[in-house]
């Protein structure tokens, strides 16, 4: 393949220009008019310009806070250690208890089914009607703010 060579011409500025200055707004991104050594202006393709260099980041101190967090840390760690070997120790006191709870809630619900029971057997014993006692109460009250009177009898 052959490929055509071409001559790169500038313009001095005294000679006359066949066509007009491009203006500013007419340049194509990434071309700039430079100013060669010998004094001659032409447009010529300019390298990216590399982006700034980020903020390098400025250490901050510590906050009070995390300080304190971090100071804290093995001390709770260690209570809940101290807290789970506690409990270990006193799991068989603890079971031992709750079973006592439960012996104890067996004692008043036998009670509270018991007792009652023995009343009325000890009634029953006594024989017909001795040994008890009824007692009537008749209340009446006239009108709606009357005073109220009443009797007790006992048989």
């Amino acid at each position: 393949m052959h490929e055509t060579a071409y001559e790169i011409t500038t313009l001095n500025p005294q000679q006359p220009t066949a066509h007009p200055a491009m203006l500013p707004n007419e340049i194509p991104p990434g071309v700039q008019i430079v100013t060669l050594p010998g004094g001659a202006r032409t447009l010529a393709y300019t390298p990216n310009q590399a982006p700034p260099a980020p903020p390098v980041p400025v250490a901050q101190p510590i906050p009070a806070w995390a300080k304190t967090t971090a100071l804290l840390t093995p001390t709770i760690g260690g209570g809940i250690a101290a807290a789970g070997i506690g409990i270990s120790y006193a799991a068989p006191g603890l079971i031992a208890m709750s079973e006592a709870l439960w012996a104890a809630v067996a004692l008043i619900a036998a009670g509270a089914v018991g007792v009652p029971l023995l009343l009325r057997l000890g009634r029953s014993a006594a024989g017909n009607g001795r040994g008890t006692t009824h007692i009537t109460q008749h209340i009446s009250a006239p009108g709606m703010f009357g005073k109220a009177t009443g009797t007790i009898n006992h048989r």
